[in-house]
């Protein structure tokens, strides 16, 4: 009993860690984890995004949104795309921590 529980314990830190939103901006398209378009609506978005102040404010794959300055701190690594057809997330930033979340769970494995 307290083996599986050990083993239940470390897969949930794990899987956090892999789900941490501190995002880096990259330069150029093949760097990319994921392509990013930022859309002019709420209703057009796949994820509303919070910029978030602190690193430890940030989320667990929830669309609070961490920046960090170096690509080596980053867990997800975006680029910002001109054109919606060239995106594989649509995004909106939200002004309120509260309306961060997705609106379409079907790209949510994009940033896991």
């Amino acid at each position: 009993m307290l083996r599986k529980f050990i083993i239940v314990t470390v897969f949930i830190f794990a899987f956090q860690k892999l789900s941490a939103q501190k995002v880096f901006a990259v330069r150029y398209e093949s760097q990319a984890d994921v392509k990013v378009y930022v859309v002019d609506y709420e209703s057009q978005a796949d994820l509303k995004v919070y910029k978030v102040p602190y690193e430890s404010q940030a989320g667990k794959n929830n669309g609070k949104w961490f920046f960090v300055k170096y690509e080596s701190q980053a867990d997800k690594k975006i680029y910002f795309v001109d054109y919606e057809s060239q995106a594989d997330l649509k995004i909106y930033f939200v002004k309120y921590e509260s309306q961060a979340g997705w609106l379409n769970k079907a790209k949510q494995y994009l940033l896991y």
